[in-house]
């Protein structure tokens, strides 16, 4: 189906929504709109439900058909057996589109449920009608503070928007965000996509302005041509990222019983991530770091990178693993070394790119600015600086790291250049477990992607340095 854009903007940006099926004990989808900024209306047959709602404050109707107004998205949360009766009445409503959670379609095998899922198709092709999924979460706006989870935020902004197969991957995909500092304008869970699939959703994404990333959980795609041609398109104007399902023998079978999909052959889709330009990843934790170093960094000119590690031994470590992910760790200049040795002799550690300097950052804030003030004028750096951190300290002196942090904040105005923290768990300077979360989401808030260990860090900047070098090649 070419999608109505007028049509679907109605149903991933709504006005009016009307729930269909809610249900005691949670009532999970009329919960979900607490903070939904438009008009929200309840149709429920069952009796002992309606109470249960009315007392929430919402108005119910035992029909599509007798809600006022406009309604531009429905929720159908009903038995799969009464779907067609719902669609139906969407149609002659007039709705702008339908988000079917409901399940138990083609994903099952099952001939009647495929048959089921068919009939539901002709309806909404032969109306024009936008159906997101079935078997999916449906939409998130956070801007409208349209959720298919409580946890989901609602503001304005917004940095990225999710295309995903996987409902549970949507909400993954969107908290993990939110933990690390990404605001996303808006997730759209595709579960079975029966009427619109992924190629309908990234030429929606493609011209939407309020997203200026995209990203990707895949198991399937059903039109490989237009969807090659669609992300070979969307990539020259924003960065597109794919995580891919199915992989594996047994996860292509899991594929099959999940969304109905067919997973494609890993040989031709590895081809067309390097053909078009998008960004892979292998797992959710690769997605969302990927995000958070998009969003969090600027571009840098090129693969030499300045690295500062808490102790000698990590030192060592950081530099294997960002040489792993494709960065060079040059010496300085013999000047920059000149500047570096008036007062780091007096506080130990080593010098040279990488940096061991446990004595110089935290307890003598003023070395960490000597540092950086080196880095952004030598010209052997044009990566940036990947930086650990210690969070032991952090809860009864915030004010330490926050130093630190603006330092960074200096330096990255100066240069241009990229900024990666990590901070690890547990180690000499780590601190326990529950107070390095806390300092992680502060340093997040304060716009920098944080890493919990030197390879995650290299391999997310590795990634989005690999496609700026991409798009500069174009």
């Amino acid at each position: 189906m070419r999608v109505d854009r007028a049509r679907l903007d109605r149903a991933l940006n709504p006005r009016t929504v009307v729930v269909v099926g809610d249900k005691a004990p949670s009532y999970q989808w009329l919960t979900n709109l607490k903070e939904f900024t438009g008009q929200v209306y309840s149709v429920q047959l069952d009796e002992k439900e309606i109470a249960g709602i009315e007392e929430r404050g919402y108005q119910n109707f035992t029909s599509l058909l007798d809600v006022p107004g406009e309604v531009d998205l429905v929720i159908c949360a009903v038995p799969r057996q009464v779907t067609p009766f719902v669609v139906g009445d969407a149609i002659k409503k007039g709705v702008g589109g339908i988000s079917m959670f409901t399940s138990g379609f083609a994903e099952t095998g099952e001939p009647e449920a495929a048959a089921l899922q068919d009939q539901l198709v002709e309806m909404c092709r032969e109306a024009g009608m936008p159906l997101v999924g079935p078997n999916c979460m449906g939409v998130y706006n956070r801007r409208l503070g349209v959720k298919f989870s409580a946890a989901q935020e609602q503001g304005a902004g917004g940095d990225v928007s999710i295309i995903s197969q996987s409902g549970t991957h949507g909400i993954g995909m969107t908290l993990g965000a939110q933990r690390v500092g990404v605001k996303v304008t808006r997730t759209i869970s595709i579960g079975n996509a029966a009427v619109l699939n992924e190629c309908d959703y990234l030429e929606y994404l493609l011209e939407d302005p309020d997203t200026p990333a995209i990203f990707m959980y895949l198991e399937g795609v059903r039109e490989g041509r237009r969807f090659f041609e669609l992300l070979r398109q969307a990539t020259r104007r924003k960065p597109v990222v794919i995580w891919r399902g199915g992989r594996s023998k047994a996860g292509a079978r899991a594929v099959r019983s999940h969304t109905g999909s067919l997973a494609s052959d890993i040989a031709v889709w590895d081809a067309l991530i390097q053909q078009t330009g998008a960004i892979p990843a292998q797992s959710i934790d690769d997605a969302i770091d990927t995000m958070a170093a998009l969003v969090h960094t600027t571009t840098p000119t090129g693969r030499d990178i300045a690295l500062v590690a808490m102790t000698g031994g990590q030192s060592v470590a950081i530099t294997d693993q960002f040489e792993r992910a494709g960065f060079d760790v040059p010496e300085l200049s013999p000047a920059s070394y000149e500047r570096l040795a008036e007062f780091f002799m007096t506080v130990g550690g080593s010098y040279r790119n990488p940096f061991d300097a446990a004595s110089t950052i935290g307890r003598e804030t003023d070395n960490l600015k000597k540092i950086l003030d080196i880095l952004a004028e030598d010209s052997a750096i044009d990566a940036g600086v990947a930086i650990e951190i210690g969070a032991r300290g952090f809860d009864d002196d915030p004010a330490r790291l926050d130093g630190q942090l603006d330092l960074l904040q200096q330096y990255r105005e100066r240069t241009g250049f990229p900024v990666v923290t990590m901070i690890p768990t547990g180690g000499a300077m780590g601190g326990d477990e529950e107070q390095v979360v806390r300092a992680r989401a502060h340093v997040a808030s304060r716009g920098f992607p944080v890493y919990p260990n030197f390879e995650r860090g290299a391999a997310a900047l590795g990634r989005v340095v690999d496609f700026h070098e991409w798009s500069a090649s174009l």
